[in-house]
């Protein structure tokens, strides 16, 4: 099964919600890091509409979330994944 690296990134809207079950879904994907707060790397064999659907229960109404499909080039500074990482996780 081919797997691919997708960028999640959202806006949680609401203040003072917990949303520690966000966080444990994307860490549930066997390969995933940090990039910034609000932003995280999976690789998985899954698509961006899967992705998406399976987030979506996760957060509210009014939250807004894009889940897109890496590309092989990318330029960062100071994330919080490791630089080997995303240079890894790029390429799938």
């Amino acid at each position: 099964m081919k797997m691919h690296c997708y960028i999640i990134s959202y806006d949680l809207c609401k203040p003072g919600k917990d949303y520690t079950s966000l966080f444990q879904a994307i860490k549930a994907y066997q390969y995933w890091g940090r990039l910034t707060e609000t932003t995280w790397a999976v690789v998985t064999p899954y698509n961006s509409v899967e992705i998406r659907d399976s987030l979506q229960q996760y957060i509210d109404d009014n939250d807004r979330l894009i889940v897109i499909q890496s590309g092989k080039f990318a330029a960062w500074t100071k994330v919080m994944a490791s630089n080997d990482w995303i240079k890894e996780a790029l390429v799938k």
